[in-house]
């Protein structure tokens, strides 16, 4: 198929979806603030008002199908009713215990089904198999980066299981953008112009995913023989040194004593605190154990966290009273098996950096290659009929 060459409109809608891609990333740090002006404009409503600008916008989605839809009405309102059912199932399967987390997640199918819907039509006119593949690819690079500008924000989550949740919302908003604007005929196989334009997203989501990884997911598995493990972004000799340096700095210029949500993140306290909440929440359930170990942890290797006060309390080591009756305890206990923490709230992974990267470099290099073989072949097959 020979490749259209983009005209103006495509243009102007491949900026307006950049531009609201943009807005969707920058605002990140901002979201916080905006939950927090929510709760204190409607205390005890979060839920209920998030809810209901998720509510209006599927409305508005839903009228703006109604208006669009005229021919093949079976087929294409099929097609939003399973983005719908997608959505609402995989909302269920990842729903917790916070309502208000709950509802923010499913947010991100409104955010993410916009940005999709944008990007196909910024690449509709292609008519070939590019409208689908590269509204996916961009959806992903742009939710891939959001969620690297929240991991970098104090009290904000970005892991790869937020990145998984755009990806499924991006699929969604892909069905909803088919039905409600369908190509004009089934989509061709890529042009030269499109393969190249596909291989260079792919290996652009390629590498922001592999750099967000290897930044948020990879890092260490701490073994300590008193305590038991855990995992870190840390190694034990690094948190060694760590914890020497902040208690230094700490004592000339501690920690916010109120969070700066437009700040970068201090990792090292942000794991000790995190191991605060776990030794409190093993305490409170009667786990003795589990809770004296979590604070050995801490007090071997996030010792500044428990003596400095932040935003989560004025300082969190034990009364000399509770730590010897839980260290009695555990003494007369006798219990021996092996304790691996459950402090760190997503999954890390001690994996050689070297060996990943060998592995993206790889798989990008293949993929950019991909082009030059089908280029290659295609040349051979012509010079065969001759």
């Amino acid at each position: 198929m020979a490749d259209r060459r983009p005209d103006v409109k495509d243009r102007r809608r491949l900026a307006l979806a950049m531009t609201v891609a943009a807005v969707l990333i920058l605002s990140a740090p901002y979201v916080g603030q905006v939950r927090g002006y929510i709760r204190q404009v409607f205390p005890g409503q979060f839920v209920l008002v998030v809810g209901g600008l998720i509510a209006a916008g599927l409305a508005a989605a839903l009228l703006a199908a109604r208006l669009k839809i005229r021919d093949h009405r079976t087929r294409r309102y099929g097609a939003i009713a399973v983005a719908l059912l997608i959505a609402t199932a995989y909302a269920i399967q990842r729903a917790g215990d916070n309502p208000e987390s709950n509802v923010v997640e499913l947010f991100h199918f409104l955010q993410y089904g916009l940005v999709t819907f944008l990007f196909y039509r910024a690449w509709w006119s292609r008519g070939d198999l590019s409208i689908v593949l590269l509204p996916v690819l961009a959806g992903l690079i742009v939710g891939t980066i959001e969620e690297g500008l929240q991991w970098l924000i104090p009290n904000r989550v970005g892991e790869m299981n937020d990145v998984l949740l755009n990806l499924v919302a991006i699929g969604t908003g892909l069905l909803f953008s088919l039905a409600v604007d369908p190509p004009e005929s089934r989509p061709a196989a890529l042009g030269e112009a499109s393969r190249r334009r596909v291989v260079f997203t792919a290996t652009g989501a390629l590498l922001t995913f592999a750099v967000f990884f290897h930044v948020v997911h990879l890092g260490h598995t701490v073994r300590d023989g008193e305590v038991g493990e855990f995992v870190s972004r840390y190694s034990r000799e690094t948190l060694v040194g760590l914890q020497r340096r902040k208690a230094s700095e700490w004592k000339a210029d501690p920690p916010p004593a109120r969070l700066v949500r437009l700040s970068r993140e201090d990792q090292y306290l942000t794991e000790g605190i995190q191991h605060v909440r776990w030794r409190n929440k093993l305490w409170d359930a009667g786990d003795v154990r589990g809770g004296w170990l979590e604070n050995r942890i801490l007090e071997q290797y996030f010792a500044p966290v428990l003596d400095t006060p932040t935003h989560e309390g004025a300082g969190h080591r034990w009364p000399p009273e509770q730590r010897a009756d839980a260290e009695t305890r555990v003494a007369a206990a006798h219990d021996v098996a092996p304790y691996v923490s459950g402090a760190y709230p997503y999954p890390v992974y001690a994996w050689s950096r070297g060996w990943f990267w060998l592995a993206v470099v790889t798989l990008a290099a293949l993929i950019a290659s991909r082009p030059v073989l089908v280029r290659t072949q295609s040349n051979r097959t012509a010079a065969a009929r001759k």
